[in-house]
């Protein structure tokens, strides 16, 4: 039976949300406008937050250790998994490549797709220079197969919540899908939405996962509790 972490934070200092700690890794519930890893901006990253978060705990001396397991975008939100020992980075980087992580996304769009539920399988290609990815139907040359699956969860008065399981891990993929059958992500302006989001996230939430501990080979199932937001609390 799956150890569940549900809908719960066990810290939230510093407006770290902590939804998952133990000896090896550690799980946190990324805000809108943090970034997982340093980047030009010079703004500081979840990662160093982490890292003085786990330093004030255990009061540790000198550099703390952290690894980086996986991303989200900025303006996502949701479950980000480090890796709190060199022991384990490699065991849980190995998890995501060999795709055994199962992770749940859910997204809020004002259109309803024309399925209540359907897999999307499109070519996605990524263009630098905007930092902007475009679906295909067909493959073209430097394109990345996509494919997603997504299930209506509920109706809301102006918007629907899809909940989108992925099975390949693209850059913007759900962003992407999403946009090309109609359906943008509420807030997400690069990707077709009419207006941001007053905070300026996008409405796409990093809901759950579930996977094997690769220490205790104990099975985990995390989940996130949503952002503080009128329409996410229309949600549950």
């Amino acid at each position: 039976m799956a150890k569940k972490a549900s809908d719960k934070i066990l810290s939230n200092k510093n407006n770290l949300q902590v939804i998952y700690e133990d000896n090896h890794i550690i799980v946190v519930n990324k805000r809108a406008g943090d970034i997982v890893q340093g980047d030009k901006t010079g703004d500081k990253p979840l990662s160093d937050v982490v890292k003085d978060y786990i330093k004030d705990k255990y009061n540790k001396p000198g550099n703390v250790y952290l690894g980086t397991v996986h991303r989200l975008d900025r303006p996502t939100t949701g479950i980000v998994i480090f890796a709190k020992t060199s022991k384990v980075l490699p065991r849980l980087n190995k998890l995501f490549v060999s795709k055994v992580i199962h992770k749940t996304y859910w997204a809020l769009v004002k259109n309803a797709p024309a399925k209540p539920k359907d897999t999307l399988v499109h070519w996605l290609k990524k263009n630098p220079k905007n930092n902007k990815s475009t679906a295909y139907a067909k493959e073209v040359t430097d394109s990345k197969k996509a494919i997603l699956h997504y299930n209506t969860l509920k109706a809301l008065d102006n918007y629907f919540l899809l909940e989108v399981d992925l099975e390949t891990g693209r850059h913007h993929q759900i962003r992407t899908q999403l946009s090309s059958i109609g359906s943008p992500i509420k807030g997400d302006l690069k990707y077709g939405f009419d207006r941001s989001n007053k905070d300026a996230s996008i409405s796409l939430h990093a809901r759950q996962i579930k996977f094997i501990h690769p220490v205790s080979k104990e099975a985990l199932d995390i989940i996130a509790p949503l952002p503080k937001d009128p329409v996410w609390d229309a949600c549950l």
